[in-house]
């Protein structure tokens, strides 16, 4: 009988436990958001991207629904950043905190003279070798053909679509043997009657997926992007030959892409940022 007294009073003071370090928890994640807010930054909208992605954690519980896989949707733009909009295992060498900061993968000290050579008669401006590039191939829910900005993932009829993002970060390089970015192009490739790259790089890494919004340098901690958007971000660097870069551009890709473009720095403060599961 007193055993079974002292398990029951050890259970119930273990359960007192649990439900304080829960209200702790949540004591301690209301006063993150409140100082979040009195710093100005938009704690009002859903979660943001880019974000850490080694980093698991995230105060804000925006639930909205995710999107289901890109083979199930509609390819809609595919655009490049440089250098990483998002910093992980493969690319956490930190660049600057303006528009074209961003973050580096770690091999490119690593990288040959050749390697680092700019051939003649580049067209794809904003990326040279030995730089870092994002790219993203942006898929919608919507039923729609791929063009020009993010525009072109929406319609008159379907303005709040699921948004999908499939990422994929390259060291760009002088190099014939290195990836080529046409294998990862559109060039009017349809799967099941819906638009899609002609494949999405593999062998980087299981992708990590979560809740986020659209990126580029117009937005910020204080300035948020009110999209919802379905990230899978893979963890690691590809090389991809600069020269393949420059052909898709020559290709007349109907994303109108013969750019790189700026980065959003960072997003850090939990209360903008969602849990990865």
């Amino acid at each position: 009988m007193r055993i079974s007294l002292l398990i029951a009073a050890a259970s119930a003071l273990a359960l007192t436990a649990c439900a304080g370090d829960k209200t702790a928890d949540a004591e301690k994640s209301a006063a993150a958001i409140q100082a979040a807010t009195d710093a100005g930054y938009c704690t009002d909208f859903g979660p943001q991207t880019p974000r850490d992605i080694s980093f698991k954690g995230g105060l804000n519980m925006a639930d909205f629904e995710m999107a289901p896989k890109s083979a199930d949707m509609s390819l809609c733009n595919i655009h490049t950043h440089t250098n990483a909009e998002h910093k992980g295992p493969g690319f956490s060498v930190f660049v600057g905190d303006n528009d074209n900061g961003g973050y580096a993968c770690n091999d490119t000290e690593a990288l040959t003279a050749s390697e680092l050579a700019m051939p003649e008669g580049m067209d794809f401006k904003g990326v040279k070798p030995g730089q870092t590039v994002e790219v993203h191939w942006v898929h919608t829910s919507c039923d729609v053909k791929p063009g020009e900005g993010l525009g072109s993932c929406l319609t008159d009829t379907c303005t709040d679509p699921l948004l999908r993002v499939e990422t994929q970060v390259f060291l760009v390089v002088n190099d014939d043997d290195a990836l080529d970015f046409m294998d990862y192009a559109y060039g009017g490739n349809m799967v099941d009657g819906r638009p899609q790259p002609k494949a999405i790089p593999s062998g980087t890494g299981t992708p990590v997926v979560f809740r986020g919004s659209t990126t580029g340098p117009s937005y910020d901690q204080k300035v948020c992007s009110p999209m919802k958007v379905t990230w899978s971000v893979r963890p690691n660097c590809a090389k991809l030959d600069i020269k393949s870069l420059d052909d898709w551009a020559e290709s007349g890709n109907v994303f109108n892409e013969t750019k790189s473009h700026g980065v959003r720095q960072l997003v850090t403060d939990p209360a903008l940022i969602s849990p990865i599961q």
